[in-house]
């Protein structure tokens, strides 16, 4: 089992870190810091001793500035996952991982069009529209590493898709990313929900069965 990393904040000084009870601590002689970015060996350091976990808070995002851990920990779990990497199983399990996880998109990306088209409902004379709409929004969200609702996994798929549709039509429809937003705290947020009603007004005219001027519909002209 992992040491549990001790969680502190970075300093203007490069081996003096704050801990969240306000004591600042120095690296122990002896300790290195093993930069982020590769999972797999900062676990490894983690198994083997004790560690400091340096992270940053901006706002609400954190970010990693390293683990600390004693020199010889870092470089013999270093060697110790280099052989490892160095055998043809591991290139292997790789292939077979990166195989599983393409599937998987695979299937997701399917799965989440198909339930942006249950959002849109459309109303037959706009099935084909309702199939171009459900496409670009799904190409649009589904992308790995896009930060899109559509990749989060706190919200049902249902939830994801109408979140993916209502920010999309935000976008392509709206003048949304040309608006000068006063730096108000929750403006931006009500900002949203208003354009949200209005993109909901333009899902409704395509949920009934009645034609329009499609040159005066944004959504329409969005999509052409």
């Amino acid at each position: 089992m992992p040491h549990e990393a001790l969680v502190l904040a970075p300093t203007d000084q490069p081996t003096v870190f704050l801990g969240p009870d306000g004591v600042r601590r120095t690296a122990p002689i002896g300790w290195a810091c093993l930069p982020p970015g590769d999972a797999g060996l900062t676990r490894r350091v983690k198994q083997l001793g004790p560690s400091w976990a340096v992270i940053e808070k901006r706002g609400r995002k954190a970010f990693s500035k390293g683990l600390w851990a004693p020199r010889e920990n870092i470089e013999a779990a270093r060697a110790a996952l280099e052989a490892e990497r160095a055998k043809p199983a591991y290139a292997k399990k790789l292939a077979a991982a990166a195989a599983r996880r393409d599937r998987d998109q695979a299937a997701y990306v399917v799965s989440f069009e198909v339930e942006v088209l249950g959002f849109l409902r459309f109303a037959p004379r706009f099935e084909a529209l309702a199939h171009k709409v459900a496409r670009q929004v799904t190409e649009h969200a589904t992308p790995v590493g896009s930060g899109t609702v559509a990749r989060t996994e706190r919200i049902p798929i249902e939830r994801r898709a109408e979140s993916a549709v209502i920010a999309w039509l935000r976008h392509r429809t709206t003048a949304y990313d040309s608006m000068k937003i006063e730096r108000v705290k929750g403006r931006r947020r009500e900002v949203r929900r208003e354009l949200a009603t209005v993109s909901r007004a333009v899902l409704d005219l395509h949920r009934r069965d009645i034609a329009h001027a499609t040159s005066a519909c944004p959504l329409c002209s969005a999509v052409s």
